[in-house]
């Protein structure tokens, strides 16, 4: 059977852990708050109404398509691709190719960072495994303007964070929607998390702490894995009706 994405991938193992996948969700949730294009994601409704649910649903496209059998994968690609087309059929105008290019730079960036923080330092031949499957996603898309390489995606990364980020009203009110949707005590482990993933660009608009103790509780990460206790993360970070979605995230991995 040929998948989408090889079974002894790099992307695989980021996405195969659910504490990984977790900073992702973090720091994706910081980088649409800033994006010029998040009225897109008001538009529906559905971001401000249930924003860790519209997150997550973003996070498990991405895990559908990662660890699906290439058929499989192409139809959930164009299952995206026909969503976004019915929103800007709503809304009588085109979401920018920027925007996309956004959600997938910030994708492969984010599963760079949260995969070092966590376990170890990716190789270059890695990190640009991970730039060929996001852009494989992007063509399927039709995207243009996509960066031939790795390094040339570096480049465009820093480009679109210098260009496409903003905090306003919008930003603000999500956070609102943020601290609403997890409580005080998991939002602000939320922050935490979002320090220790995201680009210098995003901490310096959305002002995060400056501390990052969260780092201090991760130190003990590898021993907590051994003596399985490493659900900590997920209970701290997300409500107790995402446990059992959190939990499948690593099921449906040792399954593939």
């Amino acid at each position: 059977m040929e998948y989408f994405v090889d079974q002894d991938s790099i992307v695989r193992k980021i996405w195969g852990k659910a504490d990984t996948i977790l900073f992702i969700f973090a720091g994706a949730a910081a980088e649409f708050a800033l994006n010029k294009a998040v009225d897109w994601l008001y538009f529906t409704g559905r971001l401000p109404a249930d924003p860790l649910g519209r997150l997550f649903s973003t996070v498990t496209y991405s895990r559908q398509i990662i660890f699906s059998e290439q058929n499989a994968a192409l139809q959930a690609i164009d299952k995206i691709t026909a969503i976004h087309r019915g929103v800007e059929a709503s809304r009588g105008a085109q979401i920018p190719d920027w925007a996309y290019r956004d959600v997938l730079f910030l994708l492969i960036d984010l599963s760079i960072s949260s995969y070092e923080l966590l376990e170890r330092p990716l190789t270059t031949a890695e990190k640009a495994e991970i730039f060929r499957v996001f852009k494989r996603v992007g063509k399927r898309m039709q995207l243009t303007g996509l960066p031939d390489g790795y390094a040339a995606y570096l480049i465009m990364r820093h480009e679109h964070l210098q260009q496409n980020l903003v905090s306003g009203k919008l930003t603000i009110d999500l956070y609102n929607q943020y601290r609403k949707h997890l409580g005080p005590i998991r939002y602000q482990v939320l922050k935490q998390a979002q320090l220790l993933v995201v680009s210098p660009e995003v901490k310096k608009h959305l002002h995060l702490d400056k501390v990052a103790w969260l780092k201090l509780v991760l130190g003990g990460y590898k021993l907590f894995k051994l003596i399985k206790l490493e659900g900590f993360l997920r209970d701290a970070l997300l409500p107790a009706a995402y446990k059992a979605q959190i939990k499948d995230l690593d099921r449906s991995y040792i399954q593939s």
